[in-house]
Order: C-alpha cells, then structure tokens, then sequence
C-alpha cells in the first residue's frame, strides 16, 4: 500500500508542481501539504485525475497552532472508492485569512466549512451561507482555539419568569475551581498495587 501511495505521491508532485509544497506517507494515509491560493485547483484535480478519483469528501477540520505565523492548518480529508486510497490535503492559514471555498468542488463541504468556521473562526470566501452550525448564534468566540476558555464566556440557562432564554457571564462558586488531583480510587475499601499517593500525604 505504501508503495502505490508513495508512487501516487510523485505523480501528484509532478503534475501539480506549483500547487505542492511537501508530501508524506503516514500510517497508510498519504499527506499533502499545498499552497493555499491553490487549493481549489488541487481539490478539482484530485477529483477529476483518472490516477487519483478522491470522489469522496470524507471531513475538513483545522488545528490550531498559536504560535505560529500561520496560526491555523486547514486539514481535508479525501477518499478514492476508486483506487481504495486515502489523501490528507493540508494548507496552512493566517489570523483573519480566507481559505477559498470548495464547495464548487464538493458540495458536501458546506457544512464542513461552516463547522470549521464555527469551531475556530476561519473564514471561507464564496461560501454561500457561512454561519454558525454548531453553536447558537449569540454564541461568543470559538471553542477549539486554543485560547477558548474552558468555561466559555457566558452561560444559558431558561428563565420561568421571563419565559425564555437567558444569557449571563459564567460565575462559577469558589467549590468548582478548586480540584481533587488525588486517584478516584482512594477512600477505596481495596488500593490497588502502585496506588499509594494517599500514603503519600
């Protein structure tokens, strides 16, 4: 397997020379990175290349990386039923920078994006409806960055007064901020063997 996919590498590489800026093969997945002005180019191109045939959208998520100059990677996923291979495609992406949209491309990836949008706050350019999926619409930040706070911003919660939904800044009670790092097993009527830190105390 990693043979064809090292050989689909090279085709690739040559064919799509401008677009490619490094490949891998990893864990019988081959791994593109591309520029991103090309991506659209390279997304047709993978589908329509009777060498490669990824017909299939399978996901697009991102990572974030903070400290980089290029904080965000926008990671696609594609799948050939044709010749039974696995593609990653990544394109690296700048704080406020648009990734142009595939959805010309591959329909399916319009909820994709707007989850990706919606998760990390990268925008796509000539999406036709990018919004929010996943959280409300009030909703402030992005969780999956980084720097999201783990209790978020604000809190919901239904008012029987008001009838409807209220939103508030999160107040957590001094007993939620203080946590018990000590094992799940203490106070056990049986330790188990390595588990002493209670003797530790």
């Amino acid at each position: 397997m990693s043979e064809a996919l090292n050989e689909l590498a090279k085709l690739i590489e040559g064919k799509q020379a401008d677009a490619v800026i490094s490949t891998s093969v990893e864990t019988g997945d081959l791994t593109v990175q591309v520029t991103l002005n090309t991506i659209v180019d390279f997304v047709q191109y993978l589908k329509s290349d009777r060498n490669c045939q990824f017909s299939t959208l399978v996901d697009i998520t991102a990572v974030d990386y903070p400290t980089r100059d290029k904080r965000f990677e926008v990671v696609y996923h594609f799948l050939s039923m044709y010749q039974n291979h696995r593609i990653r495609v990544k394109t690296s992406v700048r704080e406020g920078e648009f990734v142009p949209s595939i959805v010309g491309v591959h329909p399916s990836a319009n909820w994709f994006e707007r989850e990706v949008f919606d998760m990390y706050g990268i925008l796509f350019s000539d999406h036709p409806d990018l919004r929010r999926i996943l959280t409300d619409y009030g909703f402030r930040g992005h969780p999956l960055r980084k720097d999201f706070p783990t209790t978020g911003y604000s809190e919901v919660r239904y008012d029987e007064k008001a009838k409807r939904v209220i939103y508030e800044p999160v107040s957590l009670v001094q007993e939620y901020r203080q946590f018990d790092f000590m094992s799940p097993w203490e106070g056990a009527e049986y330790i188990l063997p390595g588990d002493d830190k209670s003797e530790a105390k």
